[in-house]
């Protein structure tokens, strides 16, 4: 089969399910309705969320009509939206302007030009190394000393999250894995997907069976059923869809649980902050989801992972 009958068939099978969802949603509500109740607030929250799913799909879809060069950009716009929301969720001073300007605009768009020119090398220090080190002198040239290293540490922080770790989501582009040639962009969907469901079935699960607590001071609504349930859930479904990636069954199931043990925990170091803060979400960009962190706090610890365990076993 080729690479774009099976994005045919992977967006074909996510637009049947998506469909499925909207007609169950549609129905929980008309029920509701037939009896004259007002709208419940998980139904409401399930439609809103599906809603949100529709879009998303569209996205990624049109990206993929432009190929590598559309998945790129539509990366390097999520991530300038989610460097937007954690500036604005941790806020900094007058002094650190010039740095974010620097972030906003050079690193950022450096980081993901990086990636368009397949560029690895560089790609792997140019935040962690360089920008870490020249944005913290550029606010230490200000002279304003009040909570300068918490003040720094938000800005590279805000980095390494919102630009670094999702930048290696369209970076899987330019891996070389032989005999997957022309193939990489269904990887970048198995990363997202799994990612994604597992957050999805984690919800589902903690709705129906949840009792136990998981993480009570971090993420009061994630339950042990939930985790074990949708961690589960999206490791059979990862090791479904192995004929999307160059690995075998059984290695596309410990790569999906891979990716969903690493969402949970990205999303409790995410919850950490947004408790530290005060905030239920990052923001309200996204309908039924809240910000574009709270969509992408599991792919943003998955990510980085995922691309150098594959580059390293699979890439010669």
């Amino acid at each position: 089969m080729s690479a774009q009958q099976q994005t045919l068939w992977l967006f074909g099978g996510i637009g049947a399910l998506l469909v499925l969802a909207s007609a169950v949603g549609w129905l929980l509500k008309w029920r509701f309705a037939a009896r004259g109740a007002t709208d419940h607030p998980v139904i409401g929250n399930l439609n809103a969320r599906i809603s949100a799913w529709w879009a998303m799909v569209a996205a990624i879809g049109v990206a993929f009509v432009f190929g590598d060069t559309g998945i790129i950009v539509l990366f390097a716009l999520v991530s300038f939206f989610a460097l937007r929301e954690f500036i604005t969720l941790t806020p900094t001073r007058r002094a650190d302007h010039v740095a974010l300007l620097v972030a906003f605009f050079i690193v950022l768009p450096g980081q993901y030009l990086l990636v368009a020119q397949r560029q690895y090398g560089m790609f792997a220090i140019f935040i962690p190394v360089y920008a870490y080190l020249l944005l913290p002198v550029l606010q230490a040239l200000s002279a304003d000393t009040v909570r300068f290293l918490e003040r720094s540490a938000k800005v590279q922080w805000g980095l390494m999250i919102s630009v670094y770790c999702i930048s290696h989501v369209p970076a899987l582009l330019m891996l070389d894995i032989p005999g997957y040639a022309g193939r990489n962009a269904l990887l970048l969907c198995f990363l997202v997907f799994v990612a994604q469901i597992s957050d999805v079935l984690q919800y589902v699960w903690g709705k129906l069976l949840g009792r136990r607590k998981a993480a009570p001071e971090l993420s009061p609504s994630k339950t042990v059923e939930g985790l074990v349930g949708g961690v589960a859930s999206a490791t059979a479904l990862g090791a479904a869809l192995w004929w999307i990636t160059p690995f075998g069954p059984l290695q596309a199931a410990g790569m999906a649980l891979l990716i969903a043990a690493l969402g949970f925990l990205g999303g409790l170091v995410m919850s950490a902050i947004k408790r530290d803060r005060g905030v239920k979400d990052w923001g309200h960009m996204i309908e039924g989801h809240g910000g574009m962190l709270d969509r992408l706090d599991s792919v943003c610890f998955a990510a980085p992972i995922f691309f150098h365990v594959v580059r390293y076993f699979y890439t010669p």
